[in-house]
């Protein structure tokens, strides 16, 4: 006689990345938030208060729109590469060598400098990239175009092109296609 057997929950570990990659994108997001002090106040000669520009939001806020998790960026392209990484959550699923929180095991390796001609020549890759940085931006831009032989298609997050701006994907997309085994 045989048991029954449970059926197993759709999308468990592929729903525990995307959580955990939202929740690094969170709390890299409040961190830096923290990191920003009011600026102090300053007085002119005479010593009255003068008025201090602060600095401009990290999103437009539109007055009658409440800001969603989505239009807040994971990175501002000014952070050191280690922190890059980390912040925008690839470190979560990828190992990629050099940056040492990035030990992943979810995606593949980030060596494209050694496999970035390999999966462009592969007859299933039908992307429109032509060189191993336009394949980085596309893999981050539009992950289902090209699927690496042994991972999953919904692993990686399909918000990226809201959530990263030109240069962090610029600085992501420059580090990755130097790397090689």
């Amino acid at each position: 006689m045989s048991r029954p057997t449970k059926p197993k929950p759709s999308g468990g570990r592929e729903s525990f990345l995307i959580f955990m990659v939202v929740g690094c994108g969170i709390l890299a997001t409040l961190s830096m938030n923290s990191l920003t002090t009011p600026p102090a106040e300053q007085h002119d000669a005479g010593g009255t208060q003068a008025a201090v520009p602060s600095a401009p939001p990290l999103v437009e806020q539109q007055p009658d729109k409440p800001i969603a998790l989505v239009d807040v960026p994971l990175a501002t392209g000014e952070e050191p590469l280690d922190k890059l990484f980390v912040q925008s959550g690839c470190a979560v699923c990828h190992t990629i060598p050099g940056i040492g929180p990035a030990q992943g095991r979810q995606g593949p390796k980030l060596v494209l400098g050694t496999n970035g001609p390999t999966r462009l020549a592969d007859p299933n890759y039908h992307g429109t990239a032509e060189s191993v940085r336009e394949y980085i931006q596309e893999s981050i831009l539009s992950p289902g175009t090209y699927i690496v032989p042994g991972y999953s298609d919904r692993v990686m997050p399909r918000w990226y092109g809201k959530r990263l701006n030109a240069k962090s994907l610029d600085r992501i997309a420059h580090y990755l296609e130097g790397l090689e085994e």
